[in-house]
């Protein structure tokens, strides 16, 4: 008998389950026969190439993914067990003694690293659950190692097989009756030298255990009675206890009991027909799921009609084949209708589409509401397919038609139409196809780039042409004609090819190209927050948007070319408006996915949509934000430079380019509390008054007096902040008087707060004071 299993992130999954769910199996631990699977597949095998065929169709099933290091990575540890039976009647006692050995061949997945494997999200947390397990195998082994060793006895007694599931299925396997064998695997990179003495020290702590083992020789009729003696026992005690917890508990004991004892009670011919069903309906399964179950990765019938799989990992990609009929549907495995091709994730509908053949003509017809797109473009009606077309059903499953006798046209390249060629023209279409006040912000920005850079063409060429006619006055023709060369004179061919012009043009191109495929990102990641939004009945919607970047908002700050960055508008019916960045939304997508494959596994998907509108408590779709940023008001510094005192009230600027109120700012230099013999007096001039002194010292207060005109639905609870040359950021909290806030004046808020700076002048700060300014965010609560 075989079994294979995989341990993925601390879950059992079953490698040769004929379902095409992967289940998630609990691992028990029995008394006699130590710590098993419940419902773990064992199916029969008679030679070798049975085993091997096994091997290989349940390598099918594991979960592997690409990662820096490895284009094919193992994301789980995998245990192929191999249980051999002999059996041996005895004349003279007329019984059957039976002697059992059971071979587990592991693979454990290989120990990460996230700084080099560049492992984010999924492939993170895989990797830190197979580190885990590896740790715990670490310990287990140094534990059993020191107690054959003899040191340590009073710690030895405890080994911690229970702390990974790993360990525990390995319980027999590391310490108890077998025979270990352990292979290391080594890299001689001198980048993995850490990871090699690592395994290293691994593997001379495991060829330390001492096991002893033993035949096992036990007959197959003593564990059978004695599980009938446990099922007699566990009636009465059902019997006899009336707590209804306690007779949950003994119930769940007898079906264990009474299971197990069906499954040694098998005959071996029983267990061969067992074994015959399951692989039928694997294969069936199998079949209908478009895994391919030759020996040789796909092989497909010539003459018909097929869809083969495009996935970004070259491990997976290609890898599923599904034939069509004349009448082929698509669809979930909820449907009310069987469908031919079941695909199940987000964005897939019950019933999908169809995919008709008529006369060697295909056509497909996607069903109302069912996402489907062909070469990149969105479908809504019956459209005719062709050769080679790429089809994206729902969020991510992108297909590959394949039609026979139908060869590419003559003359035409042959182009790889894999998964990358699928996901750009997808892309590309999609940022054609964005709102329009995006796509006209861009033209304006393209534009006004246009003219501005021929305006500073036209204003370079009129300086160069007055500079030369200054020339001509001043030097004679003779003088003008021999000295030409070293006049500065500059042609105007020779102009239009100003590097600083060519630049500035390249680093204007280079920041179009970043803002349309920010764009086009966050318009991918916003369309799967909506669909994740719509299936779990979130009234949360998603939107993508361009602000003016905070720091752009700030007076006296080099700006790039383009002073717009993507933002990502949350809007929900019953709490508001959010602005979201785009890495956080790139963030909070994982944590919508674990909590839509959650509520999956718990409820069917029909149940999830019939249900109402769920609140968002862990603030994956809406977050409680503690404040939301009004605007930023700006003041010039030059009145500290000029010695004059400042009261402004400045416009607060939001993101949107909007006055959302003023600030009241009051700026000035004080003379009190300075160190006068800290200053120089040789550096002090006559005209000191009108400016400031190197290696001086000034005393500068800031007074944030009041904010007026504000949105009322920011107004809950007022604050600012502001960060004044390399002081740290202070945090300006609303004056608490009740005589401050009037009722008739709720739009307003008080601050009164004053602050003192003793700032020691270089020339640092005096080109803080002469160009700069003092930008002060003011934020609020809904």
């Amino acid at each position: 008998e075989v079994s294979y299993m995989e341990i993925y992130n601390e879950k059992v999954r079953d490698l040769l389950s004929p379902s095409s769910e992967k289940h998630i199996l609990r691992v028990r631990e029995h008394a006699l026969l130590g710590p098993y699977v419940d419902g773990l597949s064992k199916l029969l095998v008679n030679d070798f190439e049975s085993i091997e065929n096994l091997m290989i169709e349940g390598n099918k099933s594991r979960t592997v993914a690409a990662t820096s290091m490895n284009a094919e990575s193992s994301r789980s540890h995998a245990v192929f067990n191999v249980i051999m039976t002999y059996a041996q009647y005895d004349e003279i006692t007329k019984t059957t003694g039976e002697r059992v050995s059971k071979i587990s061949l592991v693979d454990l997945a290989g120990s990460e690293r996230a700084s080099k494997t560049n492992a984010t999200g999924d492939r993170l947390k895989e990797g830190g659950n197979i580190n885990k397990s590896l740790s715990t195998l670490g310990l287990v082994i140094s534990a059993l190692a020191d107690q054959a060793a003899g040191k340590n006895v009073k710690k030895v007694n405890f080994v911690p097989y229970r702390d990974s599931v790993l360990t525990w299925l390995l319980k027999d396997n590391l310490g108890g009756n077998s025979r270990t064998v352990m292979i290391a695997t080594l890299s001689p990179s001198g980048d993995n030298y850490d990871e090699t003495m690592s395994t290293l020290r691994y593997a001379d702590r495991a060829k330390r255990i001492e096991n002893h083992a033993v035949v096992n020789e036990d007959p197959n009729a003593i564990l059978i009675r004695e599980l009938r003696e446990e099922v007699e026992r566990l009636k009465l005690q059902l019997l006899s206890r009336g707590i209804r917890s306690e007779k949950e508990v003994l119930q769940e004991q007898l079906d264990e009991s009474k299971k197990l004892m069906e499954q040694a009670s098998l005959t071996w011919e029983q267990k061969e027909k067992q074994t015959e069903y399951i692989q039928q309906e694997r294969h069936k399964i199998l079949e209908k799921m478009g895994i391919s179950i030759q020996d040789s990765g796909i092989a497909v019938e010539k003459g018909r009609y097929y869809l083969v799989n495009l996935n970004a990992d070259p491990s997976l990609n290609e890898m599923l084949v599904y034939y069509l009929l004349s009448h082929t549907k698509i669809g979930r495995s909820d449907a009310p209708v069987t469908q031919d091709i079941v695909l199940n994730g987000l964005g897939i509908a019950s019933e999908h589409c169809i995919i008709d053949i008529e006369d060697e003509i295909t056509y497909l017809q996607p069903l109302e509401g069912a996402r489907t797109c062909v070469n990149g473009q969105v479908v809504k009606e019956r459209t005719q397919i062709r050769h080679g077309d790429r089809i994206l059903w729902g969020n991510h499953h992108f297909f590959r038609i394949n039609c026979p006798h139908a060869p590419s046209p003559a003359g035409e390249p042959e182009v790889q139409m894999d998964f990358d060629f699928a996901q750009n023209e997808l892309l590309l279409n999609e940022f054609d196809s964005l709102g329009e006040p995006i796509q006209v912000i861009i033209q304006q920005l393209e534009h006004q780039h246009e003219v501005e850079k021929q305006g500073a063409l036209d204003q370079q060429k009129e300086m160069y042409e007055q500079k030369l006619e200054e020339l001509r006055r001043e030097k004679t023709p003779e003088s003008l004609m021999t000295g030409r060369a070293s006049s500065g004179y500059v042609s105007e061919d020779r102009f239009l090819n100003t590097p600083t012009i060519y630049d500035s043009q390249l680093f204007y191109e280079e920041s179009v190209r970043r803002l349309r495929e920010e764009v086009i990102r966050a318009n991918v990641l916003v369309r799967e927050a909506n669909q994740l939004s719509f299936e779990m009945k979130k009234d949360s919607e998603f939107a993508v948007t361009l602000q003016i970047p905070t720091a752009s908002l700030s007076q006296g700050v080099s700006r790039g070319p383009l002073t717009s960055e993507v933002a990502i508008v949350v809007r929900s019916k019953t709490r508001g408006t959010q602005v979201w960045s785009v890495d956080k939304l790139s963030n909070k997508i994982f944590d919508m996915r674990d909590a839509y494959e959650a509520e999956m596994e718990t409820h069917p998907l029909q149940s999830i949509r019939s249900s109402s509108i769920g609140d968002d408590d862990d603030g994956l779709f809406f977050e409680v934000e503690c404040h939301t940023l009004i605007g930023v008001a700006t003041v010039w510094l030059e009145c500290l430079y000029q010695n004059v005192p400042l009261d402004y009230s400045a416009p607060i600027i939001s993101q949107q380019g909007e006055v959302c109120g003023r600030l009241a700012i009051e700026i000035k230099r004080i003379q009190d509390d300075i160190d006068s013999t800290s200053i120089d007096s040789d550096s002090c001039s006559d005209d000191e008054n009108e400016g400031l002194a190197l290696n001086s010292r000034i005393q500068v207060q800031i007074t944030i007096k009041e904010a007026h005109g504000l949105p009322l639905t920011l107004c809950n609870y007022v604050f600012c902040q502001y960060r004044f040359f390399d002081n740290p950021l202070t945090v300006v909290p609303p004056y608490n008087t009740a005589s401050v806030i009037t009722p008739t004046k709720c739009n307003s808020m008080a601050f009164e707060n004053t602050k003192k700076f003793l700032v020691n002048v270089d020339e640092e700060f005096l080109d803080y004071v002469t160009d700069g300014s003092l930008a002060v965010e003011v934020y609020g609560n809904r």
